[in-house]
């Protein structure tokens, strides 16, 4: 199959979007199919106003479009709500060419905190950018649940996977930092709630790893906390497998991938009881009832601290197994399962 990939987040960007569509590229094309990458690193970018480490394409309806043309796909899907997603959406609209699409952020809570724009209308944009798709993937049955109250039509599941390859306990090393270490990885930005995790006055190391735009200000303001940076690779893996808990302190992520990459790596997670960590640790997620029978991986809790303390106490030794129910190549299958539902024939409903 020739499938077209369409996503305004991509590579520098380092998130949990950017390393889903890898990782289901790499399974796709391992499974015999024909992956086209349409995203920011082939056109002129400007900075995402409030965010200017996310560069936005500019100029890309026309060129979309006839890269699509050219390509002649087999199946489009559209990852994101943004120019190139547009683009995309249009062209296929036009041709009456079935499409799927995904819900990866909760674009609508993000602008809310940064500009005070009710998420009430964003969520009514955002519902009409995906209503004309034949598929909407989502994360986890809670968040379909969400939206579906929200009027979003033809939600289809598709879970996320980690690399148990890369992320292992036998890399658990002395970071030299006072125990217990508590580690945070993903976007330094005020809808990560970031700071919910900082306030905790518990004994031992908060480790952040990541940057964005909130990064100078929490530096300044919580000096005893180690920032740092981006960290890749065995590097990051590293880390992770050398922490004692894994701290998620966000409320509005679709999913966590992060989490996954603890849970493999043999750290327990600690969390609030929200979409995300109920359904990736909690008694929603994904895992068989025979992962679960190894025992809980994760605590969630209203308060951090609690939860943190909970999740110190359990046996990490439950954590790889469960994690090992998750894989990029059952991610990868899903995929193609939503997309093979759409047809080159099927019919696409007009929502400008």
């Amino acid at each position: 199959m020739k499938i077209a990939l369409v996503s305004d987040a991509w590579y520098p960007q380092v998130n949990g979007v950017v390393r889903t569509l890898q990782a289901v590229r790499q399974e796709l094309r391992r499974k015999g199919h024909r992956v086209y990458m349409i995203t920011p690193d082939r056109f002129m970018t400007v900075p995402c106003p409030t965010y200017p480490e996310i560069r936005l394409a500019i100029g890309g309806q026309t060129k979309v479009a006839h890269m699509l043309d050219r390509l002649g796909p087999d199946a489009v899907h559209v990852a994101t709500e943004g120019p190139l997603g547009y683009a995309a959406r249009r062209w296929c609209v036009r041709r009456r060419f079935p499409f799927t699409t995904a819900y990866h952020t909760n674009f609508p809570e993000y602008i809310e905190l940064r500009t005070g724009i009710p998420e009430d209308w964003l969520f009514e944009v955002v519902r009409r950018f995906h209503a004309p798709a034949a598929g909407v993937l989502v994360a986890t049955p809670t968040l379909q649940s969400q939206l579906a109250r929200r009027g979003f039509r033809n939600l289809r599941l598709w879970t996320r996977g980690v690399d148990v390859s890369r992320f292992r306990p036998d890399l658990r090393t002395d970071l030299g930092y006072p125990g217990p270490v508590m580690l945070y990885v993903g976007r330094v930005a005020v809808e990560k709630n970031l700071e919910a995790f900082l306030e905790v006055d518990r004994p031992g190391t908060k480790l952040v790893v990541g940057d964005g735009p909130a990064m100078t200000d929490l530096q300044r303001r919580y000096p005893e906390v180690r920032f740092l940076g981006v960290r890749q690779g065995e590097d990051l893996a590293r880390i992770y497998a050398s922490s004692d808990v894994f701290v998620f302190p966000s409320k509005t992520d679709t999913f966590g991938l992060v989490m996954l990459e603890a849970l493999a790596s043999g750290i327990p997670v600690a969390a609030y009881r929200v979409p995300g960590p109920l359904d990736v640790v909690g008694p929603g997620g994904f895992g068989t009832e025979a992962v679960r029978a190894d025992g809980p991986v994760g605590v969630l809790d209203d308060d951090l601290g609690a939860a943190i303390d909970g999740a110190l106490a359990l046996d990490r030794r439950a954590c790889r197994p469960y994690a090992e129910g998750y894989s990029w190549s059952n991610c990868a299958d899903l995929f193609l399962r939503h997309l093979a539902l759409t047809g080159r024939s099927g019919s696409v409903s007009v929502a400008a």
